[in-house]
């Protein structure tokens, strides 16, 4: 019944501080993102996210699980159809099916994407470029590509004014 009732403490106890540290935009609850990488291949987008998770919310895991901290990276990337492959304490990774369009003749465009949280840094991989922001909260512009499985061919992608880098490989 005491551990019962600790647990319980802990857990009311989290839901109090949850709101004070939200405060950080880099921030949603108990996690921290540090950064998220978004690899498109064809219509298929695979996410890597890196976060830290606060010290306090671990021993919650080990009582609960984890899918409190499954429902907030869905949250904060912003996907309604991202599937969960792997997650653990630090990182976790997701598959979106049909994130990019297809406009037929192997060609593709990852649309611009709001996420829930600042991402300090976030890099998006395609067969032809890499582009790499930092402190955004969207993937601005979208982005075009080829795919991988014809001839390579230059990237549709349109270069923006501000904090983003092309990267040609």
């Amino acid at each position: 019944m005491r551990a019962c009732a600790i647990a319980l403490l802990i857990i009311f106890s989290l839901c109090l501080v949850t709101p004070a540290l939200a405060a950080n935009e880099e921030r949603y609850g108990y996690l921290k993102i540090q950064d998220v990488t978004v690899q498109l291949d064809n219509g298929t987008a695979a996410i890597h996210v890196n976060y830290a998770v606060d010290e306090g919310t671990r021993f919650i895991f080990f009582l609960l699980g984890k899918q409190d901290l499954k429902k907030k990276l869905l949250k904060i990337l912003n996907y309604e159809d991202a599937q969960i492959t792997r997650i653990d304490l630090s990182s976790a990774d997701f598959i979106v099916q049909d994130a990019a369009f297809s406009y037929g003749n192997g060609i593709y465009w990852y649309p611009s994407h709001e996420f829930n949280v600042v991402i300090p840094n976030l890099t998006i991989h395609s067969p032809q470029a890499t582009r790499n922001f930092t402190l955004v909260k969207e993937f601005p512009a979208g982005m075009g590509f080829f795919a991988t499985d014809g001839a390579e061919a230059p990237s549709l992608s349109v270069p923006e004014s501000g904090n983003s880098e092309i990267v040609s490989h």
